[in-house]
């Protein structure tokens, strides 16, 4: 048995794409900007609950959303989730969620303003 490593490819041999800033978009998912969305808003929940210092199962308490259901969520199964329902639990997670529309780069009216419900104590 020969102890040699296969050879690697060359550097010309790879070839790389300038993605679009949507990884859903590229792999041609027909939902991509939906799914960018909730992959934000579930990312900003992890963090908010983490920063929080709360276990799954306060989290799920102050959010309404079951702690088996928020952990699919938080692991990135979050396709059957709607974007609204994910707003509301940030919302009643005690953050202030903005949303901006822009044209050709530039900003379309002000930004939409969801304010954080006041703050429930965990269990």
């Amino acid at each position: 048995m020969s102890d040699q490593i296969a050879p690697s490819p060359a550097q010309d041999d790879i070839q790389a794409e300038r993605g679009t800033g949507n990884i859903y978009a590229d792999l041609g998912d027909a939902d991509a900007n939906a799914m960018a969305l909730k992959a934000g808003l579930a990312m900003h929940l992890h963090d908010l609950i983490k920063r929080r210092g709360l276990t799954q199962a306060q989290a799920a308490e102050l959010t309404g959303i079951s702690q088996p259901d928020l952990s699919r969520l938080l692991r990135g199964l979050f396709r059957d989730f709607s974007s609204d329902r994910m707003v509301r639990a940030l919302t009643l997670l005690s953050a202030e969620v903005r949303i901006s529309v822009y044209a050709e780069g530039d900003p379309v009216g002000e930004p939409i303003r969801l304010l954080a419900v006041e703050a429930k104590a965990a269990a």
